[in-house]
């Protein structure tokens, strides 16, 4: 046989359940180089054990969920392969393979006959009173233009208002820290070129993070962080946790005070920030903070995860956020 050259097209067919990600028809010319690069992508996919708390972080699977959302949990298959995949007259059993192929084990989907419904038993009904929370906070640096990288995580679980177990590592970033940084968090380039990757700590991370509650001052910043560098594990997954912003829950609860840092807020309730501006200090002072705003949700009769997530923050407070990110992402 004479394998075509390098720049002849292959005509390779294509999958039933490939027809949601790449337009008709359903014959791709396909590279010989190309497609090693498929082959040699589907076969680490595959044999890749994914984690529970990791779901897929595909636009289409986010429709499949709002759609859900938005009619009560609950949509035929029909409508599904409608709204997300845009086949207004799929056939039954291949909106059905659609469907499962796209949200494969996603703990929040349950399939039915010609139905796919969102789990109920989710945190979200769940008194706070009965949900484990981990609060978190990383530490990142920015050089140049790139985007931040995490150099340190900090975490405390938190059950029935105690701290229960903690988490603290040190993130080798493999990009030396600028000067600021190193003086900021006492954190030196010797200390990080023997601290090991997040490739290798991400597995603990996720064991310890389990299914709890995320909560971070200004989540969006941390887990956006957290999830990028999980995504470079687990290509095309990221944490499925629900999450809570410390920041959110304070500006909208104490809209009085001059300022919603950490530092105003520590100082507001009468603590003080051990090791500010490392990991786990400012996990600590935010655990603290978090146990605080509890007890203020409870008594504004916020006593579900629901209803704290719908609390939310002043369009202000989610600007703010905002410009953070796009600072630390370089957007």
């Amino acid at each position: 046989m004479k394998w075509p050259s390098s720049n002849a097209p292959v005509r390779l067919k294509v999958s039933i359940t490939s027809l949601a990600f790449m337009p008709f028809p359903t014959y791709v010319p396909f590279t010989p180089k190309r497609m090693f690069q498929k082959f040699t992508s589907m076969f680490t996919m595959y044999a890749m054990i994914i984690p529970r708390n990791l779901i897929s972080d595909s636009t289409l699977v986010q429709d499949a969920f709002d759609l859900l959302s938005a009619n009560g949990g609950r949509a035929s298959f029909a409508d599904i392969a409608n709204s997300v995949f845009c086949l207004s007259h799929a056939e039954a059993e291949l909106a059905a393979k659609l469907i499962a192929d796209l949200i494969a084990h996603d703990p929040r989907f349950i399939i039915e006959d010609t139905h796919l419904a969102l789990n109920a038993d989710s945190p979200e009904l769940r008194p706070l009173a009965e949900i484990d929370f981990v609060v978190l906070d990383v530490e990142a640096v920015t050089v140049r233009s790139q985007p931040a990288k995490i150099i340190e995580l900090g975490a405390y679980r938190l059950k029935a208002g105690t701290i229960i177990d903690e988490f603290e590592t040190l993130i080798n970033p493999e990009v030396p820290l600028p000067r600021f940084i190193a003086n900021l968090t006492g954190i030196s380039d010797e200390m990080l070129k023997h601290a090991p990757l997040f490739s290798e700590i991400v597995s603990s991370w996720l064991d310890f993070a389990g299914d709890a509650v995320l909560v971070a001052h200004n989540s969006d910043f941390d887990l956006r962080l957290l999830n990028r560098e999980i995504g470079r594990c687990f290509p095309g997954y990221r944490m499925r946790n629900g999450e809570l912003c410390t920041v959110d829950l304070a500006r909208r609860l104490m809209r009085n005070l001059d300022g919603h840092n950490l530092d105003a807020l520590a100082d507001h309730f009468g603590f003080e920030i051990s090791r500010r501006h490392r990991a786990a200090g400012d996990a600590f002072a935010t655990a603290r903070l978090f146990m605080q705003l509890l007890d203020q949700l409870e008594s504004h009769g916020m006593r579900t995860l629901a209803q704290a997530r719908d609390f939310r923050a002043t369009k202000e407070a989610r600007d703010d956020g905002e410009i953070k990110m796009q600072l630390a992402f370089g957007l």
